[in-house]
Formats: C-alpha cells, sequence, structure tokens
C-alpha cells in the first residue's frame, strides 16, 4: 500500500510548521524532516501495529519499528510466523513487509520525548484517514499508553472513557477492547485493540515480560493462518 499522494502533501504541509522535530538526526542520515514515516504494509493485511512516534534508527532506515524495540516485535512477529528466532537485520525487514505499521505522530521528536498532546490532536485527523480509509484491516496491537490511548482524540467523552477504564484494568494485556474511530465527515470503523506494554528497555516493568505478552497476542490474534503463506515466502 502507497501512501497517496494528496494525503502525503497534508503530511509535509503540517511538518512544515511543526517545533520540535530532531532535524539532527534527519540531517545526520540525510533525510527529509518532512517525509513521515509510516510502514503501511499491504492494504489489506489484516494485523496492523500501532505505536507513539519513530526513533532514530527509523529515520536512519525509513522504516518504522526497526530499532531496539521495534526489533523485538519483529522477532516476536517472525518467531510466530517460522517458528524459529529471527535470524538477521534484514529478516526483521522482510517480516514487516506483510503487517501494516503506523504511529501516533510519524516524526521523531527532539530528545525522543512524547509529542504534546496538541500536537496528536493536529495529527490526529490525518493519522484516523489513514486507518479508517487506506488500510482495511481492523485488529491493533498497541505498544504503550499513549498509543492506545490515541483512540480516543477528537472521540466523543464515552469513547474515552471506556479506553481510559480498560487501560486500568490488570488484564489489559491478556484481553482486547472494541472500539469505534470516528472522522471528521462522520465515517467511522470499528478496531479490535489489543494493547501491549512499550517495549522500550527503559520500561522496567515490562521490558522482561514483553516478549511472552506478545508471543500470547499473536497467537491469540491467530497471525500465522491470517497472513496466510504470504508471508512465509
Amino acid at each position: 500500500m502507497q501512501l497517496s499522494d494528496s494525503l502525503r502533501t497534508v503530511f509535509r504541509r503540517e511538518a512544515e510548521h511543526l517545533e520540535g522535530i530532531d532535524l539532527d538526526v534527519y540531517r545526520q542520515f540525510h533525510k527529509d524532516p518532512l517525509e513521515p514515516i509510516i510502514g503501511l504494509g499491504p492494504a489489506d493485511a489484516p494485523i496492523g501495529f500501532f505505536g507513539r512516534d519513530p526513533g532514530r534508527q527509523e529515520i536512519k532506515h525509513g522504516v518504522p519499528f526497526i530499532g531496539s524495540g521495534g526489533q523485538k516485535v519483529r522477532a516476536g512477529l517472525y518467531q510466530a510466523l517460522h517458528g524459529e528466532p529471527l535470524p538477521d537485520f534484514e529478516a526483521s525487514l522482510e517480516v514487516g513487509k506483510h503487517v501494516f505499521w503506523a504511529n501516533t505522530v510519524p516524526y521523531k521528536p527532539a530528545g525522543n520525548k512524547a509529542w504534546a498532546m496538541a500536537v496528536k490532536k493536529r495529527f490526529q485527523p490525518l493519522m484516523a484517514e489513514l486507518l479508517v480509509e487506506h488500510w482495511r484491516g481492523r485488529s491493533l496491537i498497541t505498544l504503550g499508553r499513549e498509543a492506545f490511548l490515541w483512540f480516543g482524540i477528537h472521540q466523543p467523552k464515552e469513547v474515552r472513557q471506556a479506553l481510559e477504564a480498560f487501560w486500568k484494568r490488570e488484564d489489559r494485556f491478556e484481553t482486547s477492547h472494541s472500539t469505534i474511530l470516528t472522522l471528521e465527515d462522520g465515517q467511522s470503523a470499528t478496531f479490535e485493540l489489543a494493547p501491549l506494554p512499550h517495549p522500550s528497555p527503559l520500561n522496567q516493568t515490562w521490558y522482561k515480560r514483553f516478549p511472552g505478552l506478545l508471543e500470547a497476542r499473536l497467537r491469540n490474534l491467530n497471525v500465522a493462518k491470517r497472513l496466510g503463506k504470504s508471508a512465509l515466502t
């Protein structure tokens, strides 16, 4: 799936006036700081991953979820599909082509600090349009609190309250939550969110448990069967 020219143009226009982009990292790797980092995958990919924002390695390679945390996600995906450990970096790139990847904001913030809510609100209509209109899958594994609660931005109060209540549950990383994402024009879609903790090494509470939680998520979502033979060739 390719990002449409019209949607890319709007992303780039919004980024022109975005303060806080890590311009030093973009310059270091000779990358365009206005180009959004989104790993779309096939339009009909049945499974997607939704995180916070890209980091240093994502800018270097132009691919989301490829740094240390993303490698843990890709390693779990490879294990689920092939029944063996991820062999190398190239294999991590290849296995990622079969699913959908996106972030709340597709630009790297300076200092790897989370974007302010004002920025997330600014880009929410574009990311929501991408999810609802351009991707046909509806099962999303969200990584971290901010990615999960993003689905309440610009949504009715009851949607936000349901998301916040679910996040407080002790079993939130074992169960799923169904939520409706509505665009500004009224178009909507229902997504099945399967939250996980953020896989960052800085997340000491959950970092060691992440591989097991991801394995259980992928198994419960029946990823190997749903992705089919295309992911095994």
